[in-house]
């Protein structure tokens, strides 16, 4: 456990993933509520970012490589929406036992920005 991050892993998907949900889970947290519509736009621009210093360095690329960027770009922003879940209206209701605590009460430590 040397290196938690390398610039290896933040070519990769779930590197790039990881870094776009961190980064943008923090700097929202820096912002606090009001700022939960700018976290879309935060995680897109880390996204791309992240995208294109990637095809940056890739050296075996023609210069399509920048039009790949972008689609990679929104691939990494999807993954990191967590686009393939259903959104939360659409979830279907859980009996709760009396343990647990009442539906939207529970702590949280990642809020949703959708």
């Amino acid at each position: 456990m040397n290196d938690l991050f390398t610039f290896a892993a933040l070519g990769t998907l779930t590197g790039a993933t990881a870094a776009t949900l961190l980064a943008t889970n923090v700097v929202g947290g820096l912002i606090g509520p009001n700022g939960d519509k700018a976290r879309k736009w935060i995680a897109l621009g880390m996204a791309l970012a992240l995208s294109y210093l990637t095809a940056a360095f890739a050296d075996d690329a023609g210069p399509e490589k920048w039009i790949v960027a972008f689609f990679n770009g929104l691939v990494i922003f999807s993954a990191a929406l967590g686009v393939n879940q259903l959104p939360p209206g659409n979830r279907q209701a859980t009996s709760a036992s009396p343990t647990q605590l009442a539906q939207g009460r529970e702590p949280r430590y990642i809020r949703s920005w959708v």
